[in-house]
C-alpha cells in the first residue's frame, strides 16, 4: 500500500488516466463495431465512411498511446481488407 504522498498521487494520476483510456478504448470499438455492420449488411458505400471513421479512431488512440502502433495498423489493415473484400464482391 502507498504510504509517501508521491506514491499516493501516482494512484491518483493512474485512476483518472485509466478512466480516460477506457472511454477511448471503447470509443474505438463502437466505431469498429459500426464498420463492422455496415460489412454485415453489405452496403459499401455506409461502410467506406464508417472505416474513415473507425480508421480515424484507431489512429488517434495510438497518438494517445492507447493502442500500440503495430496494433492500431493491424487493425486498419484488416478493416481495409475487409473493405476492399466488399468492393471485389459487389462489383
Amino acid at each position: 500500500m502507498a504510504n509517501n504522498p508521491g506514491a499516493k498521487k501516482a494512484i491518483r494520476k493512474i485512476a483518472r488516466r485509466t478512466e480516460v483510456n477506457k472511454a477511448r478504448r471503447s470509443r474505438v470499438r463502437t466505431f469498429v463495431r459500426k464498420f463492422e455492420e455496415a460489412l454485415a449488411a453489405g452496403d459499401a458505400a455506409v461502410a467506406k465512411t464508417a472505416f474513415v471513421e473507425a480508421q480515424s479512431e484507431l489512429m488517434r488512440a495510438v497518438t494517445k498511446g492507447v493502442v500500440h502502433k503495430n496494433t492500431g495498423a493491424r487493425k486498419v489493415s484488416r478493416l481495409a481488407a475487409a473493405l476492399k473484400k466488399l468492393d471485389t464482391a459487389a462489383a
